[in-house]
């Protein structure tokens, strides 16, 4: 079982590398300027945050919501920023988004919308416009790291299983639930180019946010062993048990796999789409 919390502090450098900065520098013209109103859905332990106040893009004295709809995360955030200092007023809560975005419908309280590596992990359609409604009028939205349809995993190790491996992964993104909902989508970033005019927002930028990860003198950058080791076990996870695929041939698999990050030599490549726009008046 992947150690989640383990895995979000892993692949921080991998997003940092990944964000795309056109979109990044057009949400920070289009900021009004002084303190601000923030945000952020599927927050994790807080990683966005900590990014954008290093990066000085939130002025001080804005207060920044932070909703996780796993206890664990938020009680990790906690902990972290009860050791810190923070320029914002930051508050924390556990609840699913759904329910969130229910009990604050009307309020139209925030002048940013903040959703990182999130939004292909839930009913898009359905969630969109119940969250863009939480955004006072003309307010802005930074939706990042949505995964768009393409893993690369390379040097090969099985050629024709690792397709097959790949594709059925993809599959099982597509054929997640949660609370009878979906809750997946292998193809959210290209999906979101339509589904944000649908449900009535403009975008003002858009741009590809891959994750890459290559070995450099046999290793690897800061903890992205343990970001690789984490997306392995997601593969098990997600495909143990599956009828299309022999059990012991993927297990062999997952072990030469895992071999090759011992060895610094596994290559890894997502497709991500990163967008920013705002709601209308």
């Amino acid at each position: 079982m992947t150690n989640f919390i383990r895995y979000l502090a892993a692949k921080q450098t991998v997003d940092d590398r990944a964000l795309n900065t056109h979109v990044y520098e057009t949400l920070r013209a289009e900021l009004p300027p002084g303190p601000l109103d923030v945000l952020e859905v599927g927050a994790g332990t807080g990683a966005m945050l900590d990014r954008l106040v290093a990066r000085g893009l939130l002025a001080a004295g804005g207060r920044y919501t932070a909703v996780d709809a796993d206890p664990a995360n938020v009680a990790a955030a906690l902990e972290r920023y009860s050791r810190r200092t923070s320029p914002l007023s930051v508050s924390w809560e556990a609840a699913d988004v759904y329910d969130f975005a229910r009990r604050k419908r009307g309020r139209r309280a925030w002048d940013l919308l903040i959703a990182h590596a999130f939004l292909d992990l839930v009913d898009a359609p359905r969630l969109l416009p119940e969250l863009l409604a939480l955004l006072r009028p003309g307010g802005l939205f930074y939706f990042t790291i949505n995964f768009d349809g393409l893993t690369i995993l390379e040097p090969p190790v099985d050629p024709g299983f690792d397709e097959q491996v790949i594709d059925l992964y993809h599959r099982t993104m597509d054929e997640r639930t949660a609370d009878g909902r979906p809750a997946g989508d292998s193809r959210s970033g290209r999906h979101l180019l339509w589904q944000l005019p649908a449900a009535g927002a403009e975008i003002l930028a858009a741009g590809a946010s891959d994750w890459v990860v290559v070995p450099s003198r046999g290793g690897y950058a800061a903890d992205e062993a343990d970001f690789l080791r984490a997306i392995l076990g997601f593969f098990e996870q997600s495909l143990g048990g599956r009828p299309e695929l022999d059990p012991a041939r993927l297990a062999g698999w997952l072990a030469r796999r895992r071999a090759q990050i011992e060895a610094g030599e596994l290559i890894y490549v997502a497709h991500q789409i990163d967008v920013c726009g705002r709601v209308g008046q």
